[in-house]
């Protein structure tokens, strides 16, 4: 059955079908599909009669032949509610392709999901799992020779996994946020994934009790969508519309309303981007036209304003790569001492992406940003405008009355101005040196040392995240401490698990603003303390991480930029003799092949 409502949205369920689009052909968009499909009366349809045959087997017509062809990453798994949602988005997108003109085919991924995995052996799959994405994506994308493509996301690292591959291929495309989870409740508070993790460490500290323990589990998430507040999916999301490679406000709609269906503002982005892909096709604006220098300092500049993850600086790098646009962590520094913090964002502040979504969502983030000369307003976008002209009608933050969309953002903003920000510029994600890393990052975010104050203190030494997890939750864990966990980079780990347990574990106790936790692997979005991570070299490729020994001091000063074991020159490379490099823990298999393959967090921990 066709359906002319389909556009409106008709309800009529999965099996309804959209009413072609006969207003205008899309033959003339057919340029790649010609090597899978042929061209009638050419040399070239003969020999790929084979092809054909096998396509009409699944539903083509001789009509869909003269059609483009689009590919639709679908990283969708029913495991977790940060993609379980996938699936339908996927379907919509799908059938509007259909009902525009085109000839939709699903491209499936892995999905690792962090909320699930963390604490586990598992979680070594996941940053891997981002690169696994973009080859599954590309090799879809090029073995059928699609046309353009639009790449679905959820959990963090499907959304740069689902944007590598079209940098990579200098591809026509565009990449939909699945969109975030509506916040939980219980007792009056607000829940969201973090919740959990902390109340693990309340409740070991015996700061809560068991059934409250069980409620904050069984309340935290009430439906599908990615973690709500401002961790890594968020993070990546609202820098990828920044980055001008999503739709505005697709970066902050929700995934769904309270009955659990999607949401009309995303079923609204799935119908919207399938229009702006046509209109990219016609005019043959490719990713690389649109992922500049300039547009990367955009994305940068809105993570810092929006007080995002550190894995944006890993996923940023990586995608500024496949562009083959030259980034580097000073530039992630440089644009950190400009720009102030706008937004009061968990897990540092009160708010999540629910809240933003409420008083504008991410364009009026921009629109103030832009007004203060933060971004670069000609940068073009998947619109086909620029930055400035679609912000054009976006009011700024002053001109919002947030108390009339709830009376608690009165007296505690979600937004602030730029000329009375949340926090000065220079606050949020710094990078630190020493003679303990040649590069590292330092999340602020308005926590303690976030004034400039230096922590000086005893190492407490781990082989690994399991350990520490450990050690803290036995309350072995002293104020003042410095907590080291190594051999958790990206060979290391392998993987670069993300340390969110032990943060968390340190903020049910109530330790997040006395112990440091610095490692060579990397962070949750979720996690927030005194905290450094991605140090350069780390310790399975001999950085000096590898060297330390417990009660060594170690001092982090925000002021100087520095991060430094109190040791002499003569005492390291005393150590560095005795030093053997550990063997690879995985001699087959994926992680096997990732750890020969990865390069350092200062480069993105890209496998190529």
């Amino acid at each position: 059955m066709t359906c002319s409502s389909w556009n409106s949205g008709c309800g009529c369920g999965p099996n309804c079908q959209p009413e072609p689009d006969q207003s205008q052909s899309t033959k003339h968009l057919k340029q790649h599909s010609v090597e899978l499909t042929g061209t009638p009366d050419s040399d070239n349809w003969l020999k790929r009669a084979s092809a054909r045959g096998m396509m009409r087997a699944v539903g083509y017509t001789d009509q869909d032949f003269e059609k483009p062809i689009v590919g639709v990453g679908t990283p969708y798994t029913n495991i977790t509610p940060c993609n379980n949602n996938i699936q339908e988005l996927s379907q919509i997108v799908s059938r509007e392709l259909e009902r525009a003109g085109f000839k939709a085919y699903y491209i499936g991924t892995p999905v690792v999901t962090d909320g699930e995995s963390m604490g586990m052996e598992g979680m070594k799959y996941s940053l891997p799992s981002r690169d696994l994405i973009a080859d599954c994506i590309e090799t879809m994308m090029e073995a059928y020779a699609c046309d353009a493509v639009i790449t679905l996301s959820g959990c963090d690292k499907t959304i740069p996994g689902a944007l590598m591959p079209i940098a990579r291929r200098n591809a026509i495309g565009i990449t939909l946020y699945g969109g975030s989870v509506l916040p939980g409740e219980y007792k009056g508070q607000e829940l969201d994934i973090v919740s959990i993790f902390e109340a693990i460490g309340a409740y070991s500290a015996g700061k809560i009790s068991k059934e409250d323990m069980e409620e904050i589990e069984k309340r935290a998430i009430p439906g599908c969508g990615s973690c709500g507040a401002m961790y890594t999916a968020n993070t990546m999301a609202t820098a990828i519309e920044a980055l001008g490679m999503s739709l505005p406000f697709s970066s902050s709609n929700p995934a769904t309303d309270r009955t659990g269906r999607v949401s009309e503002s995303k079923y609204n982005d799935c119908i919207r981007t399938v229009h702006a892909l046509k209109n990219l096709m016609e005019k043959n604006i490719r990713a690389r036209d649109i992922m500049t220098k300039k547009a990367f300092e955009n994305a940068i500049t809105v993570m810092m304003a929006l007080s995002g993850s550190t894995n944006g600086v890993l996923h940023l790098l990586a995608l500024a790569k496949e562009a083959e646009v030259d980034l580097t962590l000073a530039d992630f520094d440089r644009i950190n001492a400009k720009t102030p913090i706008l937004a009061d964002m968990k897990p540092s502040g009160r708010y999540v992406m629910y809240d933003l979504y409420k008083v504008g969502g991410t364009p009026v983030v921009m629109k103030e940003l832009l007004k203060a000369g933060l971004l670069h307003g000609d940068c073009l976008t998947v619109t086909g405008k620029t930055v400035a002209e679609n912000l054009a009608e976006v009011p700024d933050i002053a001109s919002l009355n947030q108390g009339l969309v709830n009376p608690k953002y009165a007296e505690h903003p979600v937004l602030y101005p730029a000329n009375a920000p949340k926090a000065e510029p220079g606050h949020h994600i710094m990078v630190l040196s020493g003679n303990l890393a040649e590069g590292c990052v330092f999340k602020q975010s308005g926590k303690y040392l976030a004034d400039g104050r230096a922590h000086t203190g005893p190492a407490r030494v781990f082989e690994n995240e399991i350990d520490a997890i450990d050690a803290i939750l036995a309350g072995k864990i002293n104020k003042g401490d410095v907590i080291v966990i190594r051999y958790e980079g990206p060979k290391g780990g392998p993987g670069m698990r993300e340390m969110l347990s032990p943060t968390s574990a340190l903020a049910g106790r109530g330790l997040v603003n006395d112990v440091p936790l610095i490692t060579d692997g990397r962070f949750s979005g979720g996690s927030h303390g005194i905290i450094v991570g991605h140090i350069v070299p780390e310790a399975a490729e001999g950085g000096p991480i590898a060297l330390l020994q417990d009660g060594d001091l170690i001092t982090i000063d925000p002021s100087r930029k520095l991060i430094q074991v109190e040791l002499s020159d003569e005492e390291l490379a005393a150590r560095r003799a005795k030093w053997k490099p550990p063997e690879p823990k995985y001699k087959k298999g994926f992680l096997a092949k990732y750890t020969r393959s990865v390069r350092s967090a200062s480069e993105g921990a890209v496998t190529h």
